[in-house]
């Protein structure tokens, strides 16, 4: 492939590394490229999948990646049941590298500011554990698709994702995150190797053109980072003036930032600020310049992964001139519509502020974090019908009768977004005006007919003990795929396994056969079935998420 790079490009190389080392460099592009999955710790650790994986025996680890392993070019871990049950991410392995840089812990507010298709979002909710929250956002709105279904996938509670440019997000989010990742768009160098179609764009979008968009990107990412708080800055590209050039031109124009030096581990490089031009550099002093030696290059020579770089930054934890934005204090009876949910208003006419203030008089106060049996007469079921057009009291009754005591929603917040209901991290500013994708953890909606019907990302984000109801195979079961595939299946009622349920803290009451099954694959959630006579199980995962 080698002789299909741009001329430019090798030209550049050339005169950047020079002699035996833009030999190597070109070399590597003859080698065959390497393949990564990364372990999703939200469902479970690296050690329990090797022993469950038929793949467990045949990887080998990245070594810049807690989670991250090689696996061989002849393996097809995307048509695998555990695949579709979000037990791991496929993902280049050098892209692993930016957000164990990031040091995310639990509790954290995070921004992944440019995260389309989702890699680096999904491994930024495995080290949140649930807690805190993760933004993030693309500007693109065809690639917020992707974007919302991977986090979707990997069962991520706790996610808001949007569908904005920075510059709106700044004004919203001043001085409130912990951690931002800002993974630019580039020109792509770094990826000749795994995808030659980024030749053509790199000819198409000019280094010059990339420049100018991340310098803008990361200014007005710099101000919503919290004092106190850490950035990284990635690109997949080797240009200087996409990687040292825009930390050196921060660096300029925020004196509050500082570089924190990375180690050149596992075959990675330092950065080059000696690569600069003068223009670049302006504004600096020799210590601050030299700092930019502290980040780092992924060269595909000098590692089993493709060409990246990256960059932690810090600002200092007293600076002037950046405020907090305060944490809402969040009313549960708030009617919020965020412009991408104008389209979902209620059926029958009420407003939403109505339809919280009846789902709390029902009993749910919106504040709890664990959801509690409630009491009244008769079952669930027939209740149902007493929910219509009201999604808060519809979402009871179905959490009612078909989810366990087990099931658990922390710190989120219900709200009802028109028909549709969210579990909301709470604490955010409030979002009116910003291009909203998906409010918090989509649970579900009401249909015309009135009656709640239960998401797929909820059926992705439950354990297998949170539900009533649930179907478990084994991996290498037919019905698993045929299931997958969209198929009715037929299933004998002692497959089904039911929880005998406390109810209304008078004893044990064992839920009826028919409802909502929650189908699962070794002991992982893969979408919702539902069951009804004669042992029919409607299959009720949505066909864009099926094996095909």
């Amino acid at each position: 492939m080698a002789g299909f790079l741009p001329l430019a490009f090798t030209d550049k190389m050339k005169k950047l590394l020079g002699g035996k080392e833009y030999e190597r460099f070109i070399d590597s592009y003859r080698a065959p490229r390497v393949y990564g999955l990364r372990i999703n710790r939200l469902k479970l650790n690296t050690e329990h999948w090797r022993r469950l994986s038929p793949l467990g025996e045949a990887v080998r680890p990245i070594p810049w990646a807690e989670d991250g392993f090689y696996y061989g070019e002849g393996e097809r871990p995307g048509k695998h049941p555990h695949y579709h049950a979000g037990l791991y991410y496929i993902q280049e392995p050098s892209a692993m590298a930016p957000v164990e840089l990031l040091d995310v812990q639990p509790g954290h507010r995070v921004l992944d500011l440019c995260a389309a298709p989702g890699g680096k979002s999904t491994q930024i909710a495995g080290k949140l554990q649930g807690s805190g929250v993760i933004v993030s956002n693309d500007n693109a709105r065809e690639r917020t698709k992707a974007l919302a279904k991977n986090i979707e996938l990997a069962g991520v509670r706790n996610a808001v994702v949007l569908n904005e440019e920075p510059a709106a997000l700044a004004r919203v989010f001043g001085g409130w995150f912990d951690r931002i990742l800002v993974d630019a768009p580039c020109s792509g160098e770094g990826m000749f190797r795994k995808d030659e179609s980024m030749i053509a764009e790199w000819e198409k979008h000019s280094i010059e053109r990339c420049s100018v968009m991340q310098r803008s990107i990361l200014k007005d990412a710099a101000q919503m980072l919290a004092p106190g708080g850490k950035l990284v800055y990635s690109t997949c590209t080797f240009s200087p003036e996409e990687n040292e050039a825009q930390i050196a031109l921060l660096l300029a124009e925020h004196p509050e930032f500082e570089v924190i030096p990375l180690m050149p581990q596992f075959g990675w490089t330092s950065g080059r600020p000696d690569w600069l031009a003068a223009a670049e550099t302006a504004g600096l002093s020799a210590e601050r310049l030299a700092s930019i030696a502290g980040t780092v290059r992924l060269w595909p020579q000098n590692i089993e992964g493709e060409g990246h770089y990256a960059a932690l930054l810090q600002r200092k934890a007293a600076c002037e001139g950046y405020i907090r934005v305060p944490e809402a204090d969040v009313v549960f009876e708030q009617e919020f519509r965020p412009a991408q949910e104008e389209k979902f208003k209620h059926r029958s006419g009420k407003d939403n502020g109505n339809a919280l203030r009846a789902a709390e008089k029902r009993g749910g106060s919106g504040k709890d974090s664990k959801l509690s049996k409630k009491a009244g007469k008769g079952s669930a079921m027939s209740r149902l019908s007493e929910t219509a057009a009201d999604p808060m009291a519809a979402w009871y009754a179905f959490a009612e009768a078909h989810l366990s005591s087990a099931f658990e929603a922390g710190t989120s917040r219900l709200q009802a977004y028109g028909s549709r209901i969210y579990l909301q991290p709470q604490g955010l500013p409030p979002l009116d005006g910003l291009r909203v994708i998906r409010a918090g953890w989509f649970i579900g909606e009401l249909n015309g007919r009135g009656v709640f019907e239960p998401s797929q990302p909820l059926a992705m984000g439950l354990r297998r003990e949170e539900a009533l109801r649930t179907l478990n195979w084994s991996a290498n079961d037919p019905n698993a795929v045929r299931y997958l595939k969209g198929e009715t299946l037929f299933v004998e009622p002692p497959e089904l396994n039911v929880i005998a349920d406390e109810e209304n803290g008078n004893g044990v009451e064992t839920p009826p056969l028919k409802g909502y099954v929650l189908v699962c694959v070794d002991g992982y959630p893969l979408g919702w079935g539902k069951y009804a006579d004669g042992g029919m199980l409607k299959n009720e995962l949505p066909a864009g998420w099926r094996l095909i």
